[in-house]
Protein backbone atom coordinates (compact mmCIF):
# COMPACT_ATOMS: atom_id res chain seq x y z
CA UNK A 1 0.00 0.00 0.00
CA UNK A 2 1.39 3.39 -0.78
CA UNK A 3 2.23 6.09 1.91
CA UNK A 4 -0.35 9.29 1.36
CA UNK A 5 1.87 12.30 2.14
CA UNK A 6 0.36 16.17 3.22
CA UNK A 7 1.61 19.32 2.59
CA UNK A 8 0.42 23.03 2.31
CA UNK A 9 1.60 25.24 0.04
CA UNK A 10 0.52 28.54 -1.59
CA UNK A 11 -0.27 30.14 -4.54
CA UNK A 12 3.14 32.31 -5.59
CA UNK A 13 1.05 35.91 -4.51
CA UNK A 14 0.24 34.00 -1.30
CA UNK A 15 -3.78 34.52 -2.32
CA UNK A 16 -4.65 31.18 -2.15
CA UNK A 17 -3.69 28.23 0.50
CA UNK A 18 -3.69 24.64 -0.22
CA UNK A 19 -3.41 21.89 2.82
CA UNK A 20 -4.16 18.31 1.38
CA UNK A 21 -3.31 15.05 3.74
CA UNK A 22 -4.05 12.90 1.42
CA UNK A 23 -1.31 12.68 -1.39
CA UNK A 24 -0.28 10.14 -3.41
CA UNK A 25 4.15 10.50 -4.06
CA UNK A 26 2.88 9.10 -7.60
CA UNK A 27 3.42 11.57 -10.15
CA UNK A 28 1.38 11.42 -12.75
CA UNK A 29 2.17 12.81 -16.41
CA UNK A 30 -0.51 14.12 -18.90
CA UNK A 31 0.44 14.71 -22.53
CA UNK A 32 -3.18 15.82 -23.53
CA UNK A 33 -3.33 18.82 -25.42
CA UNK A 34 -5.24 20.92 -23.20
CA UNK A 35 -3.08 20.32 -20.48
CA UNK A 36 0.21 20.93 -22.96
CA UNK A 37 -1.31 24.36 -23.96
CA UNK A 38 -1.80 25.04 -19.79
CA UNK A 39 1.83 24.80 -19.62
CA UNK A 40 2.68 20.73 -19.44
CA UNK A 41 3.32 18.43 -19.98
CA UNK A 42 1.17 18.16 -16.72
CA UNK A 43 3.15 16.81 -13.70
CA UNK A 44 0.16 16.33 -10.68
CA UNK A 45 -0.49 14.64 -7.96
CA UNK A 46 -3.46 12.72 -6.31
CA UNK A 47 -4.81 14.36 -3.61
CA UNK A 48 -8.08 13.10 -3.02
CA UNK A 49 -11.56 14.92 -2.20
CA UNK A 50 -10.42 16.66 1.00
CA UNK A 51 -8.37 19.18 0.63
CA UNK A 52 -8.47 22.95 2.51
CA UNK A 53 -8.10 25.81 0.39
CA UNK A 54 -8.35 29.73 1.79
CA UNK A 55 -8.77 32.56 -0.55
CA UNK A 56 -11.67 30.77 -2.42
CA UNK A 57 -12.29 34.04 -3.86
CA UNK A 58 -9.08 34.41 -5.77
CA UNK A 59 -9.62 31.17 -7.13
CA UNK A 60 -11.24 30.97 -10.90
CA UNK A 61 -12.82 27.74 -12.29
CA UNK A 62 -12.76 26.79 -15.60
CA UNK A 63 -14.97 24.48 -16.71
CA UNK A 64 -12.79 22.50 -18.94
CA UNK A 65 -14.79 19.35 -20.35
CA UNK A 66 -17.37 17.04 -19.22
CA UNK A 67 -15.95 15.30 -16.25
CA UNK A 68 -13.42 17.98 -15.34
CA UNK A 69 -12.28 21.29 -14.10
CA UNK A 70 -9.45 23.28 -13.87
CA UNK A 71 -8.40 26.05 -11.35
CA UNK A 72 -6.02 28.80 -11.25
CA UNK A 73 -5.63 31.99 -8.88
CA UNK A 74 -7.31 35.18 -10.32
CA UNK A 75 -4.04 37.35 -9.32
CA UNK A 76 -0.92 35.64 -9.87
CA UNK A 77 -1.80 33.14 -12.50
CA UNK A 78 -1.03 29.97 -10.31
CA UNK A 79 -2.18 26.44 -11.61
CA UNK A 80 -4.43 25.49 -8.62
CA UNK A 81 -5.76 21.93 -9.13
CA UNK A 82 -7.49 19.59 -11.79
CA UNK A 83 -10.30 18.12 -10.03
CA UNK A 84 -12.71 15.34 -11.88
CA UNK A 85 -16.48 16.30 -10.92
CA UNK A 86 -17.88 12.87 -10.33
CA UNK A 87 -15.37 11.68 -7.76
CA UNK A 88 -14.83 15.36 -6.45
CA UNK A 89 -11.08 14.42 -6.75
CA UNK A 90 -8.18 16.81 -6.89
CA UNK A 91 -5.10 16.53 -8.88
CA UNK A 92 -2.25 19.50 -8.18
CA UNK A 93 0.72 19.64 -9.86
CA UNK A 94 3.20 18.17 -7.65
CA UNK A 95 5.52 21.53 -7.93
CA UNK A 96 2.73 23.40 -5.94
CA UNK A 97 4.27 21.38 -2.92
CA UNK A 98 7.94 22.10 -3.02
CA UNK A 99 8.91 20.58 0.08
CA UNK A 100 7.43 16.85 -1.24
CA UNK A 101 10.53 14.55 -1.53
CA UNK A 102 9.41 11.13 -1.97
CA UNK A 103 7.77 11.40 -5.34
CA UNK A 104 8.05 8.88 -8.04
CA UNK A 105 6.59 9.46 -11.75
CA UNK A 106 3.86 6.36 -11.99
CA UNK A 107 2.27 6.96 -15.28
CA UNK A 108 1.55 9.16 -18.36
CA UNK A 109 -1.47 9.88 -19.52
CA UNK A 110 -2.65 10.21 -23.40
CA UNK A 111 0.74 9.12 -24.48
CA UNK A 112 -0.40 8.32 -27.81
CA UNK A 113 -0.84 12.55 -27.83
CA UNK A 114 2.64 13.28 -26.76
CA UNK A 115 4.92 15.26 -28.88
CA UNK A 116 8.16 14.16 -30.37
CA UNK A 117 10.12 16.71 -29.03
CA UNK A 118 10.12 15.46 -25.54
CA UNK A 119 10.66 12.45 -23.67
CA UNK A 120 10.96 10.88 -19.99
CA UNK A 121 13.62 8.44 -19.62
CA UNK A 122 11.65 7.17 -16.40
CA UNK A 123 9.97 3.19 -16.87
CA UNK A 124 6.29 4.33 -16.03
CA UNK A 125 3.09 3.42 -16.86
CA UNK A 126 1.53 4.40 -20.40
CA UNK A 127 -2.07 4.82 -21.15
CA UNK A 128 -3.76 6.39 -24.66
CA UNK A 129 -6.22 8.91 -25.05
CA UNK A 130 -8.60 5.93 -25.14
CA UNK A 131 -8.00 4.32 -22.14
CA UNK A 132 -8.55 7.82 -19.88
CA UNK A 133 -11.48 8.39 -21.63
CA UNK A 134 -12.50 4.82 -20.42
CA UNK A 135 -11.53 5.52 -16.92
CA UNK A 136 -12.91 8.78 -16.38
CA UNK A 137 -15.54 10.10 -19.07
CA UNK A 138 -19.08 9.75 -17.60
CA UNK A 139 -20.55 6.55 -19.37
CA UNK A 140 -23.97 7.62 -21.06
Amino acid sequence: MTKLLSSESQCLCGNVKIRASSISPKVIVCHCGMCRKWGGPALALDCGSDLEMEGSDNITVYDSSEWAERAFCSNCGTHLFYRIKETGGYSIPAGFFPDLEELEMDVQCFIDKKPSYYSFSNRTKELTEKEVFDLYAPKE
